[in-house]
């Protein structure tokens, strides 16, 4: 019987994964480059990881040891690009991530014994600063699509905390390898690739920015918003209105905050902190409402189908529209048409019902 080690499998789910995110049209490989580096460089670790562990293969381990310090870095590098806008100097500012791999490179040649504490720090350095980035919010996704900003930030935090959890993972095996001499490893490294295989999921889905779970959201930004409206806000906030009235801006389906905050000429936690006193709401709530107006007013008034109107509306998956049309109207769209459309010939009223925020 042919033995298959876990990590194995892990990896070629992994590629195929990478596969999908390449030929899926709607994904701009060069936006998400950074996040396809780091499911490639996953699935390169999981190969190594099952030479070790499952063949039992030590001299694999220098490779792993320069990966695990790659991978920490991918995952600040694609996380924290959503918060700013595309730069082409971007590039220039990455070498400093390369330092610890280098580093590793160094103390593999001239001195081992630090090489599992460097990689210990640097997994604990890059994952707080990726749960230092969540701490703001899922509005700090600037670039972000808004039809999936939730769930690019559920990933964020999936991601901060997974990595912060790997070194937990190594210190475990370091202790099973001096009190049993490794007895236990193979089975926590198995646990901990497929820990790896959830974490890239969530990765990915933030790459190729697709739409959030048909699960019920729940809004994190709206938690750390405060009564007090200024008169600044109300004038953001205005602003933000004109500009949805009068360019349609939410019909956009790649909208997302930093592209508002650049048409208005304000920072984007301006008109974040904007949005969310006058209205109660995220941005991405914001103008979920403002495209489901647009939809009801398109299925009453029209024959077109419901997939046209979604993306006539500015929404890209179908499960998120659903989702927020039932949220808002409590119907699905299929039943809104139903109850409300007007009868042939007879003219459409102008208030819709059950209007959202």
């Amino acid at each position: 019987m042919i033995f298959i080690p876990l990590p194995f499998v892990v990896a070629l789910l992994l590629v195929i994964l990478l596969v999908q995110m390449v030929r899926r049209n709607e994904a701009d490989l060069r936006e998400n480059i950074a996040f396809m580096l780091l499911i490639a460089a996953y699935a390169l670790q999981s190969v190594l990881i099952g030479i070790r562990w499952g063949y039992d293969v030590r001299a694999i381990m220098p490779f792993q040891s320069v990966l695990a310090t790659l991978i920490a870095p991918l995952a600040w590098i694609a996380f924290s690009g959503l918060t700013k806008e595309p730069s082409a100097h971007r590039l220039a500012s990455l070498w400093p991530h390369l330092l610890p791999a280098c580093l590793v490179v160094l103390l593999l040649i001239f001195w081992r014994e630090p090489v599992g504490p460097v990689i210990i720090l640097v997994f604990l350095s890059y994952g707080a600063a990726l749960l230092w980035l969540a701490l703001a919010g899922p509005d700090v996704l600037v670039e972000s699509r808004l039809d999936g900003v939730l769930r690019s930030y559920r990933s964020l935090l999936v991601t901060a905390l997974a990595i912060l959890a790997s070194p937990v993972t190594d210190i475990i095996i370091s202790f099973d390898l001096e009190w049993t001499g490794g007895t236990h490893s193979g089975a926590v490294i198995a646990a901990a690739n497929v820990l790896a295989l959830m974490l890239l999921g969530s990765a990915a889905a933030v790459a190729s920015e697709t739409a959030a779970s048909d699960e019920e959201e729940e809004d994190v930004s709206h938690a750390q918003t405060t009564p007090r409206v200024t008169s600044e806000d109300s004038a953001v906030a205005a602003a933000v209105d004109a500009l949805m009235t009068s360019k349609y801006l939410y019909k956009d389906v790649d909208l997302n905050l930093g592209r508002i905050a650049r048409r208005l000429g304000l920072p984007a936690r301006q008109v974040s902190s904007a949005v969310n006193r006058v209205h109660g709401s995220s941005v991405s709530q914001y103008v979920n409402g403002r495209r489901i107006d647009e939809a009801r007013r398109l299925l009453a008034a029209t024959d077109e189908p419901i997939t046209r109107i979604m993306l006539d509306a500015g929404f890209l998956s179908k499960s998120n529209f659903n989702r927020e049309f039932l949220r808002i109207t409590g119907l699905s769209p299929k039943a809104w048409r139903r109850k409300y459309r007007p009868p042939k010939g007879t003219m459409l009223a102008i208030s819709l019902p059950g209007k959202g925020k």
